[in-house]
């Protein structure tokens, strides 16, 4: 297949892509900034652009067999958000369909889902508490509805699928490549490094997961013939952030630091989702310990560059 990937040189993106082509597709990659991104180059083509470059997704999407729309548009105010992100994937959804694409998978957000109710699967009314996750909850609600046109075009054929990432966090895959964008890995490298105070949330934490994992479910997803579905992609293992703070502190076992934790009531035993269905469909079941691991390490590693 031939496969256009929005936000393919992201934090999920790259990966995405990355294995896309292992697997014997072509990618085609639209990027703000391709010219960042060589070693990429050598294995996609990549194509300058935003997803509000209407006229330009027309024009590569064309000869494509699949979409995959990872690519996050932002704003500050609700018509920016719904302008930016939810109005660029309507737009996108519908130049795929009318070009004759065959799959197109995008690419939301637990925060769709907004307040934490323990065991939430993908059966889970969303109830959004954020503009990013109303925007990813509207984006969702036209993938799944663009079932039909009206004025009698028809049925719409184009099978459309939805991921659900976690909190993901990436290493580069390659040198120029890019990593996950919170600063929080890198401000507990940064304080062990530097034997500063670990200051943390007792009881804060995530099922995380790792791009290079989340990619897996992309491929099986792209590979299948699944239509109106949508899938979790969370790790099957809740890790505090305090364990993280704790790992690097193995791998920098010099450093002086000391973990603080603000208690702010929350309770031991957490909330979890629900991973069970990527799990029955494809096979696919992360704890993620290993990749988590490393990209600590590697987070510790760039600390110590930092430190000089």
């Amino acid at each position: 297949m031939k496969v256009f990937i929005t936000g393919g040189t992201g934090n999920i993106g790259q990966y995405v892509t990355l294995a896309v082509v292992e697997n014997g597709h072509e990618a085609v990659v639209l990027s703000r900034s391709p010219e960042k991104y060589p070693s990429l180059a050598k294995k996609a083509e990549i194509v300058k652009g935003a997803i509000t470059d209407y006229e330009l997704l027309a024009k590569y999407v064309k000869n494509c067999d699949a979409v995959i729309q990872i690519a996050l548009g932002w704003g500050d105010e609700p018509v920016s958000m719904l302008n930016n992100d939810t109005a660029a994937t309507v737009n996108l959804l519908e130049i795929s369909e009318k070009a004759g694409v065959g799959k197109f998978i995008y690419t939301s957000s637990t925060a769709a889902m907004g307040v934490m109710r323990n065991g939430m699967d993908e059966t889970a009314v969303n109830l959004p508490i954020d503009l990013y996750g109303s925007t990813k909850s509207a984006s969702e609600a036209y993938v799944l509805g663009f079932t039909k046109y009206y004025g009698g075009k028809g049925e719409v054929a184009m099978k459309r699928n939805i991921i659900r990432p976690g909190y993901t966090y990436s290493s580069p895959p390659f040198p120029d490549g890019s990593t996950q964008p919170d600063k929080r890995f890198r401000d507990i490298a940064d304080a062990v490094v530097n034997s500063k105070p670990v200051t943390l949330t007792k009881h804060d934490g995530t099922q995380f997961i790792s791009a290079g994992e989340i990619a897996q479910l992309y491929v099986k997803l792209l590979e299948s013939d699944k239509s109106g579905e949508i899938y979790l992609a969370l790790g099957n293992v809740f890790t505090s952030w305090e364990q993280i703070a704790k790992i690097a502190l193995e791998f920098f076992p010099e450093s002086k630091s000391e973990i603080v934790l603000n208690d702010l009531g929350w309770g031991a035993e957490p909330f979890l989702y629900n991973v069970k269905k990527m799990e029955r469909d494809f096979g696919l079941s992360f704890d993620s310990q290993k990749d988590l691991r490393e990209h600590i390490k590697w987070n510790v590693e760039e600390a110590v560059k930092r430190r000089g």
